[in-house]
């Protein structure tokens, strides 16, 4: 594990913002769904392309708050433009598992 200052976890925008649309990605080289995540007025909606189609399904992630990093650059994959980087951590197997906040809170809130 390398170490990293506070200040370099600062520069790490992470925000909460809730899934409005959820498709299928087929185009993608590994399953993967295409998201739109309402970040609030300050923010507005990003895309995220998001390998999470083991435990989940577009209807279950309409409306689900997620946490996302909203200041990498974005990425061409394949013919999406993602935005933002959903984030979560590998199950046992391997497949995603969302990381979310336990209640709800304002979208675009900055994790702290």
């Amino acid at each position: 594990m390398e170490e990293i200052n506070y200040l370099d976890f600062e520069r790490v925008d992470i925000r909460v913002g809730t899934v409005v649309e959820a498709k299928p990605f087929p185009e993608a080289r590994k399953p993967a769904f295409k998201l739109l995540i309402d970040f609030g007025p300050e923010i507005g909606q990003k895309k995220s392309s998001a390998q999470i189609t083991v435990h989940y399904t577009p209807e279950t992630l309409i409306g689900r708050q997620v946490l996302a990093v909203v200041n990498f650059p974005p990425r061409q994959i394949g013919p999406f433009r993602s935005e933002v980087l959903t984030l979560g951590f590998e199950d046992e197997t391997g497949a995603i598992v969302l990381a979310q906040p336990e209640r709800a809170v304002p979208n675009g809130r900055k994790i702290m």
